[in-house]
């Protein structure tokens, strides 16, 4: 396989039909490897349309190359930005991050993925990212405030908890609902302590570990 053919493929007819076009984006995504933060027995997927299984449970996965690129285009993270990224899985994310922002810190509840992030991550020259096994849904209070925080993965409603750890101004992405089909939550923190959101597109994902739940029951 050309690699480096195929990377051109993938972003040409995966990632700009998906209105990913700014060029920090695609210029990023050109140079960031994808192939170096996909386990050795799915390589070969690396950069087809769709999320590739990081483990043995099913919410274990790196998302598709188009959702990752879409997220990172709604950030707009800028190099003073202070990140907190959650749901490491391989640590792609968190290295397209790193390469954009001043700092990030990258929760991951799964040690053995958590321990193989930080390998990919100090292989590959990711120097100012900080994965820390932990349950993302209460965030990082101690750590914040935060510019940007992404939840790399779907949830049934954005904890309070999380947003209360954005700086003013600062924004929070996450992919929000319930399959067939959820939305993209993009929310920024305003001067007055109140949030403004944004729904710009559609996705699937699956669920982050250790989030709420909403109960299913009815009388």
């Amino acid at each position: 396989m050309d690699l480096n053919q195929a990377r051109f493929n993938m972003i040409e007819q995966q990632i700009r039909p998906w209105e990913v076009l700014d060029p920090h984006v695609l210029a990023l995504l050109s140079t960031v490897r994808r192939e170096d933060f996909v386990p050795l027995a799915h390589k070969a997927l690396a950069f087809v349309d769709m999320d590739i299984p990081l483990g043995s449970a099913p919410n274990q996965v790196m998302l598709a190359p188009r959702v990752q690129a879409r997220l990172l285009q709604d950030l707009a993270v800028q190099p003073t930005d202070k990140v907190l990224d959650i749901g490491t899985g391989s640590g792609f994310m968190a290295a397209l991050l790193g390469h954009q922002a001043a700092s990030v810190l990258s929760l991951e509840s799964d040690a053995r993925l958590a321990e193989q992030a930080r390998v990919n991550l100090q292989k590959f020259g990711v120097h100012n990212v900080t994965v820390r096994q932990a349950d993302g849904s209460q965030g990082a209070p101690a750590d914040g405030p935060f510019d940007v925080i992404l939840l790399s993965g779907s949830v049934a409603d954005v904890p309070a908890a999380l947003l209360q750890q954005l700086r003013v101004g600062g924004r929070l992405v996450a992919m929000v609902g319930d399959e067939p089909m959820m939305r993209v939550n993009l929310i920024t923190r305003n001067g007055d302590n109140s949030w403004t959101t944004t729904e710009p597109w559609d996705c699937t994902a699956p669920r982050l570990s250790g989030f709420a739940e909403p109960s299913r029951f009815q009388f």
